[in-house]
C-alpha cells in the first residue's frame, strides 16, 4: 500500500470456501519474514503418520469451529489438545505437530502468523 492509498476493509469470515478435499489457505499479508494467512478446514486432519514442521514459528488462533492438535515428542504425543474459538498458541519452529481433527458441522477458521523470532510469546499468563 502506498502512503496516499486508502486502506480497504475485508472480513475473515466473508467468502468462506466450500468444503473441498484439502484445507484452503489464503495469504492475507506477507513480507520476507512474516506471513499472515487464513486457513479454512471442513473436517480435515493431517494424514495418519504425517507430521508437519516449519522453519518459522507459527502463532495460530482458532476463530470459528473446533479442532485438536498433537505434538511429536511431547510427554504424551497421543494426547489431543482441543481448541475452540479464541484459543491460541505458538508452535515453535521445528516442532513436529499434526491436526488430529477439525469440526465437521461447520467451517473451522484459523488465523496463522508465520514469523522468524528468537523468542515467541507463549501465553498471556
Amino acid at each position: 500500500m502506498k502512503k496516499n492509498d486508502t486502506p480497504s476493509v475485508s472480513n475473515l469470515f466473508a467468502s468462506l470456501p466450500a468444503p473441498a478435499a484439502d484445507e484452503t489457505f489464503a495469504a492475507l499479508a506477507e513480507s520476507s519474514d512474516t506471513r499472515v494467512e487464513r486457513i479454512v478446514s471442513h473436517g480435515h486432519s493431517t494424514p495418519p503418520g504425517t507430521w508437519l514442521r516449519s522453519d518459522r514459528d507459527e502463532w495460530v488462533i482458532l476463530l470459528r469451529g473446533s479442532a485438536a492438535l498433537n505434538f511429536r515428542g511431547s510427554e504424551d504425543s497421543q494426547k489431543e489438545i482441543p481448541l475452540g474459538p479464541g484459543d491460541w498458541l505458538t508452535i515453535p519452529a521445528g516442532v513436529e505437530h499434526r491436526v488430529t481433527r477439525t469440526d465437521t458441522s461447520q467451517p473451522t477458521v484459523w488465523l496463522a502468523v508465520h514469523f522468524r523470532s528468537d523468542k515467541a510469546q507463549r501465553s498471556l499468563d
